[in-house]
């Protein structure tokens, strides 16, 4: 249920985004408390408080007018955050180079998280540092490294 409401929010918002310089990163909707709609937009120079504003109020209008969503849901329009996850081939191409933070099911040489500069990814495997490759089902999730 999930997956098709995230695909049909997917394919109404894209259009809604179109010319605008505003890329759309992700559609989530997921079971808390409440069922959340959460739609994440970023551009190179970043998302203003105005561009998510903007989209909630087209997209509110939008998914009422087609009723795709039968339970009650509460929509967040939002930039993904500086600490991103990184999910989908394009999230791995255009972050190469940067410092990531992989966290991993199980330690590997005694790690959990591993720290380093993404080489790439090749949809089976995640390269950093130039090191042997991290095989994707060793790997929980991958983040963009923040420096604290």
């Amino acid at each position: 249920m999930a997956s098709v409401v995230e695909k049909t929010v997917w394919e109404m918002v894209e259009p809604l985004l179109e010319g605008s310089g505003v890329e759309l990163v992700d559609v989530e909707y997921v079971k808390e408390k409440d069922w959340y709609l959460r739609v994440f937009i970023d551009r190179p120079e970043g998302v203003g408080i105005e561009d998510c504003q903007s989209l909630s109020e087209k997209l509110e209008k939008l998914l009422d007018e087609r009723d795709v969503i039968p339970e009650q849901y509460i929509l967040e329009v939002s930039s993904p955050g500086l600490d991103r996850v990184l999910k989908k081939p394009r999230d791995f191409e255009r972050e190469r180079g940067k410092q990531v933070d992989v966290s991993l099911y199980e330690p590997l040489d005694g790690e959990k998280v591993i720290v380093g500069t993404l080489d790439g990814y090749d949809g089976a495997a995640l390269t950093l540092d130039g090191r042997e490759p991290i095989p994707k089902e060793k790997i929980a999730q991958v983040r963009l490294h923040i420096d604290i």
